[in-house]
């Protein structure tokens, strides 16, 4: 048996290459949306992919289930579990087998039998893998997905605080205590292969560990020790991070079906008239350079998020999904931006646009300003002080003069217009964006913090706790 995994480190998402070596025949399970690192692996290997299978309807990235089965003609292995509301709607026209407990399929020599493991969401399935080609008669481990992670469980509130399915949190946590007591009665030497590792959103304490066994766990997640199944509701749902916005369209998409990515290329433009020309009503201008260099000079109306592991996620919650996009990129980048964006089915890139095209520009600017600095403006009575901070960290402790506007919901939260705007989160990356949001925004006087939150505790002044 061939077995390995690769992980797209701005999702935190695992997907899994495994192949029997006898037959040729290779699986990708959880494929992510962009996959031709995996077949070229897997065709240095000697083998062909032949087969994918998604472990739920991810929420956080788009599959590339149905674009392997459309352009590469492989076989998919979908759950059936789930009530009519978790049902793919892309089958048609295309090799699927649907698949529920206890069913098992071989990929040549080796065998997967499914898990119904419900908790993160309904229709979510686990792989017990067997290689049998190697002569082995019982499971070496199992391909979790969302259920279990290296020290936590897959968060059961997605539906409802990402897309308002009223009820779900409390049903799905009360499905993940059950399917954990199954998990439990696993034999300990299994190997534990998580859909997810630290930086996902998908759960509240992931490990940066990649792989685990059912022993381990047992002993050591916390979500196992806890035998009562209303402290485990309680102790799930509690201190979850805020849910991106932008999962209730992963899930839709992968529901329904993404859409067939083409191989073309983007228009690339490199002057300012002819960019100056393509900013229209309803566009996002999306400038994905370092923070340092754009604070110097903004394109008026654009939002910086710079390119780095955070960038896929800040901008599923900035971005809707209705905005044409103009990508601000240099060329080493733009493939991988690309690549990013549509991670997460942000398609709708118009064109890039080369720095170069900004000489010439009237641009906007914001300060940054020192700890002592910012304490010194927070002195003026026009000054308004915003933390966009997630919750927990403000709960944790804040500024007595600060509000809370969380950096996701900052391009449609209420903020004072008349006053001076000083803004902070816990280390300066956040708030640098929240400045350029509020600068498209029309604000005047925008300043953020360097060094955030961290850089002003460490001065001894005082804090809310």
């Amino acid at each position: 048996m061939y077995f390995t995994s690769f992980t797209d480190k701005n999702l935190a998402q695992n997907s899994y290459l495994i192949g029997c070596q006898r037959t040729g025949e290779s699986i990708i399970i959880d494929p992510p949306r962009e996959f031709g690192h995996i077949l070229k692996a897997a065709a240095a290997e000697g083998l062909r992919v032949t087969a994918a299978a998604d472990t739920h309807i991810h929420a956080d990235y788009v599959s590339g289930a149905r674009q392997l089965a459309v352009e590469h003609g492989v076989k998919l292995y979908l759950s059936d579990e789930g009530d009519a509301d978790w049902k793919y709607e892309y089958t048609d026209g295309i090799d699927v087998e649907l698949v529920k407990e206890g069913d098992t399929f071989s990929i040549g020599n080796i065998d997967f039998e499914v898990w119904h493991t419900p908790g993160h969401t309904p229709e979510s399935i686990s792989f017990l893998l067997t290689d049998r080609g190697g002569g082995a008669t019982e499971p070496m481990g199992i391909l979790t997905g969302d259920f279990v992670f290296v020290g936590d469980v897959g968060r059961p509130d997605l539906l409802e605080e990402a897309a308002g399915m009223v009820g779900t949190a409390d049903s799905g946590a009360r499905d993940m205590f059950r399917s954990v007591q199954r998990f439990k009665q696993l034999p300990d030497h299994l190997i534990v292969w998580p859909g997810h590792g630290a930086g996902s959103a998908c759960g509240k304490s992931l490990g940066a560990v990649p792989i685990s066994t059912v022993g381990y766990e047992k002993n050591f997640n916390w979500a196992m020790q806890i035998k009562d199944e209303e402290a485990f509701v309680e102790a799930l749902l509690k201190d979850q991070p805020e849910a991106p916005i932008y999962f209730a369209q992963m899930k839709k998409l992968n529901k329904l079906g993404p859409a067939i990515l083409e191989k073309e290329e983007t228009n690339v433009i490199f002057d300012a008239a002819s960019f100056e020309q393509a900013i229209g009503e309803n566009r996002l201008i999306l400038d994905t350079r370092a923070a340092v260099t754009a604070a110097q000079g903004l394109v008026k109306g654009s939002i910086n998020i710079p390119f780095n592991k955070s960038f896929t996620n800040w901008a599923g919650w900035l971005a809707k999904y209705e905005e044409p996009l103009l990508v601000i990129a240099d060329e080493t980048t733009r493939s991988d931006v690309k690549q990013a964006l549509q991670s997460i089915g942000l398609d709708q890139i118009e064109a890039f646009v080369d720095p170069v095209a900004l000489e010439g520009m009237e641009l906007l600017t914001y300060e940054t300003l020192s700890v002592n600095e910012f304490v010194e403006e927070m002195k003026n009575p026009d000054a308004f002080v915003i933390d966009v901070r997630n919750d927990a960290e403000w709960q944790a402790g804040h500024l007595a003069e600060a509000t809370h506007r969380f950096l996701g919901h900052l391009r449609t939260l209420d903020v004072s217009a008349d006053r001076k705007l000083l803004i902070h989160c816990q280390s300066g990356a956040r708030s640098a964006i929240a400045a350029s949001i509020l600068k498209a925004r029309g604000f005047d006087t925008v300043k953020h913090m360097a060094g955030g939150y961290n850089a002003y505790v460490t001065t001894g002044m005082p804090v809310i706790r």
